[in-house]
């Protein structure tokens, strides 16, 4: 399987574990993953508000480049994954598509509408298969109780991302039990982290972290998961904040998708990048890791 890999910013920077995970994950699993330099942002959502044709015009021209290749396009960014599927979706309207190849005709560009947007969640879970994960794996984490943090853009719009539901979602608890987790159902599991309104309002995101991480341990979570690096970011990263806005300490340790994957599949601890995060994991790790085996 080869797909054109487009990792997002926060990989490519702040959150470079994301990458480096990603990365061993697909090499395990025979994943090749095409590089395009020439990738630009997403938008994130905040173009989408100023100006929704230019938002369509900036995913368009990412999915034009991986139409001329001939590939699907991988992403490992929940947020990602809805600015290109959206503007798949929107790049339909007569209207919009008019717009959209107007602005793209001076550089070049044209596209036809072919490329399926899949993030790597739906590409683990569908195109490799549970059952196939489940062979791959040499290293079982061990039941560890993990809870899956799927977000926002994810799952919704459902009704035009065609995928699982928004409320009840099992794909990534159904990956975390193939590799010999306990998945942690909750609540906040399909909230919002916090992050959208972090630089607005940043003690109301603080507390909506702060809410989801306290759900998740309520219902027994020894860590969580999450398949978007912005989740991440204020679960881990801003886990500090968070803990002032409830009141009392979380400990919560936070890993990506890849990185809950890699563990099982043999990575150590140093290729995933877990000394990156902010909140120590080494409990977790204790709990998950144990020696490889042999096949």
């Amino acid at each position: 399987m080869k797909l054109a890999y487009y990792p997002g910013c926060v990989a490519q920077e702040s959150g470079k574990e994301l990458d480096m995970a990603t990365r061993f994950v697909c090499r395990a699993l025979g994943i090749e993953l095409a590089e395009f330099p020439s990738f630009s942002c997403c938008g994130s959502g905040f173009v989408d508000e100023a100006n929704e044709v230019l938002n369509v015009a900036i995913n368009v021209r990412n999915l034009a480049l991986a139409e001329k290749a001939g590939l699907d396009l991988l992403t490992i960014c929940s947020t990602c994954q809805g600015m290109l599927s959206l503007a798949n979706l929107r790049y339909q309207d007569p209207k919009v598509k008019e717009r959209v190849d107007a602005a793209l005709r001076p550089l070049g560009i044209e596209y036809r509408g072919t490329v399926k947007v899949k993030h790597l969640l739906r590409v683990l879970t569908e195109d490799v298969g549970v059952a196939r994960l489940q062979e791959k794996v040499v290293r079982p984490l061990g039941s560890i109780k993990i809870g899956a943090f799927y977000g926002c853009h994810l799952l919704r719009p459902a009704d035009e991302l065609h995928w699982e539901s928004a409320e009840e979602p099992h794909a990534f608890e159904d990956l975390l039990k193939a590799v010999g987790a306990t998945p942690v159902y909750y609540r906040g599991r399909v909230m919002c982290c916090g992050f959208p309104i972090q630089f607005v309002k940043p003690s109301t995101a603080s507390q909506i972290a702060g809410r989801q991480i306290d759900d998740a341990k309520a219902h027994g979570a020894e860590a969580m998961a999450t398949p978007c690096p912005l989740c991440h970011i204020s679960l881990d990263a801003y886990q500090n904040q968070a803990e002032k806005a409830v009141g009392h300490a979380l400990d919560m340790p936070v890993f990506h998708l890849p990185q809950v994957v890699g563990l099982a599949l043999g990575a150590t601890p140093e290729q995933l990048g877990l000394a990156r995060h902010l909140v120590p994991v080494d409990a977790a790790l204790a709990k998950m890791t144990a020696p490889v085996a042999s096949r």
